[in-house]
């Protein structure tokens, strides 16, 4: 199974990084929370713990990639976690490519590249 913890539903995926994930099995999206600014490390703690448990419930306890993008302090806490219980936890690599267009402002695409694990905690 491939768990797809972020904002962006895989539904918004190119057909290359669908692809690159299927590799890894089915694929489950599950949105990544909106994370207190002013929340303190218990805050932040709770949420993980919280979320770390949807992944482990959803998957039946069975080890399964996670694909985790979102606010950074929350993301490391639920990696490390995961990790703990033997998940195997990747981020989605992107080239970034910008157009400075003619009224000043720029567009900026981002194109898949592959999936990357996170270092093991």
């Amino acid at each position: 199974m491939f768990i797809n913890l972020s904002n962006h539903p895989s539904s918004k995926w190119t057909e290359s990084q669908i692809k690159a994930a299927e590799q890894y099995g089915e694929i489950v999206d599950m949105q990544f929370p909106n994370v207190d600014p002013a929340g303190d490390t218990t805050y932040i703690d709770d949420l993980a713990n919280e979320y770390a448990q949807k992944v482990n419930y959803i998957t039946n306890g069975t080890p399964s990639v996670v694909h985790i993008m979102g606010e950074m302090t929350l993301t490391f806490a639920i990696i490390i976690k995961l990790q703990k219980m033997n998940f195997n936890c990747v981020c989605s690599t992107t080239e970034r490519i910008v157009e400075d267009l003619d009224n000043g402002e720029k567009k900026v695409l981002f194109n898949f590249v592959k999936f990357r694990n996170y270092a093991k905690m």
